[in-house]
């Protein structure tokens, strides 16, 4: 099957709009592979340091064998419980390298909040800027330079974007990331739901909502529900850096540990001492990254990787923006019905076909790149497999080519829907993007008066009092990267449909985040430029008439233009966001972070650093339609 023109096209100028800075990023890359590990030219005091606490036994391998030595960085603790399981892979991880000839060592352990914990709390406003924490965590782990290849565990929402950032940083390291995979399933999605709404009506107390949720977060494993989380998954999966399949294992299985296993001895045979060398940051390229984006509409993912890839391609030399998200979701179909986009969880989905059935239709369909370099080596037609065991061994077949559920996972031939459900907005209230997979038509777009707030709290307030009974626009400012850290907003997220399930007609406009949990009310998120960048949200008024059309892509304040222009922003007071729960720490941060469609980032791209050739041959390029001064227009920081 030929690629779709638009992937085409789309990745062509991405390529085009990424050339010099991808060029240098390789360059630093082949540097740092030609210069090799320190531990080759380290005084004996410096080695010494270095494995000093290893079995006699791996000590000996390091300093006579020159055996390859793998990092494990993980971001295990026991009160996420998605990364509970990670305890004990070290050890797996341990025995297997070493039975490949080579040896492992826990260089390091990165932070790992979880914002299931922290929702609608101070502590929600750290937890963007973790990702960043997590990618320097990460570059301190392997910057003592004694490895050859890595091994990184994490799961959760900013955890697998901070590692894979940090990863790219040593980009001349080959990387396999390894799962702990999904908890098992507990109550259904659809009463989770009810049950929320129930609560936020005041028809049920607390002891009836923490007793529903206990028994849909009740054991080790991720949340179920397709949200950040489960989203790095699969996107693990597409980009090539897990094992085929890998992603929704359940924890603490024989074929789980054995994946685990089989990870550590693939970093092995991929690392600068072993059979095919193959580097993450040539993993990680600009196909890769289209490859991701594909993937995550044809799925309805989440979108807090609208700012994630954004960064992580950042991080390889690559530009991307919204304009990019949006022309894919224009022809990619979108193929799974997971919640919050249905009624299904990950389990119902992996049983269903799962990752390996999506990636070999949207290849069939000429919507991914095949010919892309994986932990594999074989191109990704070679992850349209799931694992099995013989015996205590992992075995991979073809994906069923039938889905074991319609109303969970389809073919591209008779999709769901056929776009990917997230939409960029734009008007004179800036640049949004919105996921329309879970908001039924008739709920699309919505004409009404905005009702401003300046926190989530101060908007339930407003609820909880009834003073919301009536067809609004929720414009919930302040919320961006340098207000307050861009924190979800999740609690607005039951309220609102109730609203919307009472007959109202309602949306949600704000320079925050929904993430995973945006659902059936519209909501125009990471309206970009924030307000505190001077971004016209904070012109609005409560009374001015919003329009948000998801359909026709505008997000607009029906004000009179003479009006628009004359407005100044509203006065803001944001000293309750500066300090406590460690907030004051992140003030460096606040101060440095870019603009949601930039990545949210507090790092730029690779600077340039010597004059390039401008005999640059990109395969494909001269094939695509012409680029125009909008396609070329380079909107991260230089």
């Amino acid at each position: 099957m030929s690629l779709h023109p638009v992937l085409s096209a789309v990745t062509a100028r991405i390529i085009e709009r990424s050339r010099p800075y991808r060029r240098t990023y390789l360059d630093r890359l082949e540097t740092a592979h030609r210069q090799g590990v320190q531990r080759g030219a380290l005084g004996c005091t410096n080695l010494a340091h270095g494995f000093a606490a290893f079995p006699a036994s791996d000590k000996l391998m390091l300093k006579q064998q020159k055996a390859p030595s793998v990092a494990i960085v993980s971001a295990y603790n026991d009160m996420l419980s998605a990364h509970q399981p990670f305890e004990r892979f070290p050890q797996i991880i341990r025995d297997a390298v070493r039975a490949a000839g080579g040896v492992a060592q826990f260089a390091g352990g990165v932070p790992a909040m979880c914002d299931g914990v922290t929702q609608g709390q101070p502590g929600m406003e750290l937890s963007l800027f973790s990702r960043d924490t997590i990618a320097m965590a990460t570059a301190i782990a392997l910057s003592h330079n004694m490895f050859d290849a890595a091994v990184y565990l994490g799961v959760c929402d900013k955890i697998v974007p901070g590692l894979l950032i940090g990863a790219l940083h040593f980009g001349h390291l080959p990387a396999v990331f390894i799962p702990a995979g999904p908890m098992t399933s507990g109550m259904s999605n659809p009463e989770k739901s009810r049950i929320r709404q129930l609560y936020a009506q005041g028809k049920i107390g607390r002891d009836e909502l923490l007793e529903a949720e206990s028994q849909s977060y009740h054991g080790a494993g991720t949340c179920t529900f397709y949200g950040t989380a489960n989203s790095n998954q699969l996107l693990m999966e597409v980009m090539g850096l897990h094992l085929p399949g890998a992603a929704f294992i359940t924890p603490t299985t024989p074929l789980r540990d054995a994946l685990t296993a089989a990870a550590a001895r693939r970093a092995v045979e991929i690392s600068g001492q072993g059979r095919t060398y193959t580097p993450v940051g040539h993993v990680v390229d600009e196909k890769t990254i289209v490859n991701a984006i594909a993937a995550l509409l044809a799925t309805g993912g989440s979108t807090n990787h609208t700012l994630h890839l954004v960064a992580i391609a950042k991080a390889a030399g690559i530009v991307i923006d919204w304009d990019d998200f949006s022309r894919l979701s224009a022809v990619v179909p979108m193929l799974a019905r997971i919640y919050p986009n249905g009624d299904a969880d990950v389990n119902h989905f992996h049983a269903a076909g799962g990752s390996g059935f999506v990636i070999r239709e949207l290849l069939d369909a000429g919507l991914l790149h095949e010919d892309v370099t994986t932990v594999l080596g074989k191109g990704l037609r070679a992850h349209c497999a799931e694992p099995f065991l013989r015996g205590e061994t992992v075995v991979w077949r073809p994906v069923p080519q039938i889905s074991g559920d319609e109303n969970v996972l389809r073919t591209a031939a008779a999709p769901f829907s056929a776009d990917g459900g997230l939409r960029l907005l734009t008007g004179n209230l800036g640049r949004a993007v919105i996921k329309i997979s879970a908001v039924k038509p008739q709920y699309r777009v919505v004409e009404a008066p905005a009702i401003v707030f300046d926190s989530q709290e101060a908007f339930m307030h407003a609820f909880r009092a009834g003073e919301l009974d009536r067809d609004f626009v929720a414009v919930v400012r302040l919320q961006g990267p340098r207000a307050n850290g861009m924190p979800e907003l999740h609690s607005l997220t039951p309220a609102l449909g109730s609203l919307q399930d009472a007959g109202r007609h309602v949306a949600l406009v704000t320079d925050g985040r929904m993430s995973g949990a945006s659902g059936k009310v519209p909501a125009a998120i990471h309206v970009s430029p924030e307000v505190l960048a001077g971004g016209p949200l904070g012109c609005v008024r409560t009374g001015d008439i919003i329009r948000l059309d998801a359909e026709a892509g505008t997000l607009q304040a029906l004000v009179p233009a003479s009006e628009w222009t004359a407005r100044v922003a509203a006065p803001a007071d944001l000293s309750s966001n500066q300090v406590g729960m460690g907030r004051e720490l992140f003030a460096m941060f606040r101060a440095s972070v870019s603009t949601a469609e930039e990545g949210a980032a507090t790092f730029g791209l690779p600077p340039l650093v010597k004059p390039l050739s401008t005999e640059i041959n990109l395969p494909g390029v001269g094939d695509a339609e012409p680029f125009n001064d909008e396609d070329n227009l380079i909107r991260q920081p230089i």
